[in-house]
């Protein structure tokens, strides 16, 4: 058993676990939760950056030559709100396809050597979005472009919970992937409230701190919003490099260091290659969200099965059975409503409370409401509270025998507070002093976050209650892949009605999908027809 590579890899020996297997696969758990963290942190950190892009004045050029508070320049105005919310969309975007690729990816590269390379590669978006907040006339290609690459992040969450999942026997793997996952989770928590601090320190500022298009001085410490994880992620990276393990559980044929770091770069190149052109698709045609997002996902999957190793297509092949199945597809809807809603709203949450309560007036992008609450104190608390609740949601499936009815009962809270969140803006656009709506939107969206972790935990339950031991595991990585697409889509429905001035429309059409998903899981599930018991 050398150092790096493990090739007597048997946990479920008691006796091997507690002399040699525990201390080992502790050790890479915890080199392994700052690194997931620190992915959600740098996936999700757009949902942030794009509310001081709106203060500071990112226009991207497109306000130049037009005068101030003309018509030409108000819609101007407008379409750059829109243009904010696009890029955590395009993160969403990236972040979920490249989940895909990286599903597969331990089996390739070996787990310590892919687990260093997508942490490393986590680098790039975070430098490169420094370079481009440093910058008031920075493009909007550039920010597109880092925001694309953010996408590194959301990826890395498959190969992370493959890879400890390989570590643990079966009797810990609850706990493990629950660390894994619920920690990992909080890094959007962390990024949402270490983003505020050190945007006010000049942490960076002899980096690259320029004088702002007015000639008013140096612009603010927005740029360490990207830099501060550049040091972590190092550290992060190269712990993984020194303390993590490729077991022969996880990779049966374990590559050489630079061989497994270049098949973990192709994989992620395929998914790239189709979250790039999704993102052409959605800025540079303006092609309907609803168009790309299935072309991306099918131009993934024909990617992965025709232009991926040789050595992997066959076991590629016999995951992608599950496409096959009706209950994958309807999972897959279901866990989408849990997990895509809560990652959607975390990164939409501070943007739009940017939008209802401090830019108030529809009719006025630059009106600024001097009573409006200091919302980015308190938006962390809902992606902390949705990542903290989520093995709740399993437990208590757990107590009484059943996901399924714990996921209806969730369901029904997401459906009432996202129409009571709806409510309170509508109250908040039509009053004189919207900010005293403020703290009955927030306890509402706070509801609605815990209420998808719960769902989350509780519908992660139901699967291996429903396909064989064989299937479950694809079927997991499947929908926590599809599911991830939140990200994508909730900001970018926002965004939408926003600009149209109706950001309720958005709620009604959430709401009416989580009504839909209530019936799957009844019909399915729980009711006389149902096909399984209550799994």
């Amino acid at each position: 058993m050398s150092k790096t590579n493990i090739t007597k890899w048997n946990i479920e020996d008691l006796d091997f676990w507690n002399s040699k297997g525990k201390r080992i696969a502790t050790r890479n758990l915890w080199i392994s939760i700052p690194a997931l963290l620190l992915s959600f942190a740098v996936w999700i950190m757009w949902g942030v950056i794009i509310n001081y892009m709106k203060d500071f004045g990112y226009n991207f050029g497109m306000t130049e030559g037009l005068v101030k508070d003309s018509d030409e320049y108000m819609a101007a105005l407008k379409e750059v709100n829109n243009l904010y919310y696009t890029l955590p969309a395009i993160a969403g975007l990236a972040g979920a396809t490249l989940r895909l690729p990286n599903s597969f990816l331990i089996s390739l590269g070996g787990g310590r050597n892919v687990i260093f390379t997508t942490t490393l590669l986590l680098v790039i978006p975070a430098f490169g979005t420094g370079m481009a907040l440093s910058d008031l006339n920075s493009s909007y290609m550039l920010f597109a472009v880092m925001a694309l690459l953010s996408g590194f992040g959301g990826g890395n969450f498959a190969s992370s919970m493959s890879n400890i999942s390989f570590f643990f026997p079966k009797k810990n793997q609850g706990y493990a992937l629950g660390m894994n996952a619920g920690i990992g989770n909080l890094g959007v928590a962390v990024m949402q409230k270490l983003i505020p601090f050190v945007v006010g320190f000049a942490l960076f500022d002899s980096v690259g701190t320029v004088v702002n298009s007015d000639g008013s001085g140096l612009l603010s410490g927005v740029q360490n919003a990207g830099w501060v994880w550049v040091p972590l992620i190092i550290i992060s990276a190269f712990a993984a490099w020194f303390g993590m393990n490729n077991v022969i559980t996880g990779t049966p044929k374990i590559p050489s260091t630079i061989a497994g770091i270049g098949k973990t770069l192709f994989m992620i190149l395929l998914g790239l290659i189709a979250a790039g052109v999704g993102g052409y698709l959605l800025v540079g045609l303006q092609i309907n969200m609803w168009i790309v997002l299935p072309i991306v996902i099918i131009l993934t999957v024909l990617l992965m099965k025709f232009a991926t190793p040789g050595e992997i297509r066959s076991n590629l092949n016999r995951q992608f059975a599950i496409l096959k199945s009706k209950h994958n597809w309807i999972m897959t809807v279901i866990y989408t409503m849990t997990f895509g809603s809560f990652i959607g709203f975390s990164a939409a949450f501070p943007k739009l409370c940017q939008d209802i309560f401090v830019y108030s007036d529809i009719h006025d992008p630059t009106f600024i409401n001097p009573n409006a609450p200091n919302f980015i104190l308190w938006v962390f608390i809902g992606p902390a509270l949705g990542a903290l609740v989520r093995p709740l949601g399993g437990i208590i499936s757990d107590k009484i025998n059943s996901g399924a009815k714990v996921t209806a009962i969730s369901t029904i809270v997401q459906i009432l507070a996202a129409l009571a969140v709806a409510y309170f803006i509508i109250q908040a656009r039509e009053a004189s002093s919207p900010e005293q709506y403020w703290w009955p939107f927030f306890a509402c969206f706070m509801v609605l976050f815990i209420a998808t972790g719960i769902g989350n935990g509780s519908t992660f339950r139901s699967i291996p209650y429903i396909f064989s031991k064989e299937q479950a595991g694809p079927v997991l990585g499947w929908t926590s892949a599809i599911a991830a697409y939140g990200a994508f889509i909730i900001p970018k429905v926002f965004g939408q009605q926003i600009q149209n001035g109706t950001a309720e429309y958005a709620l009604y059409g959430f709401a009416v999908y989580y009504v839909l998903c209530l019936f799957l899981n009844w019909w399915y599930y729980q009711g006389p027809k149902r096909e399984f018991d209550n799994p």
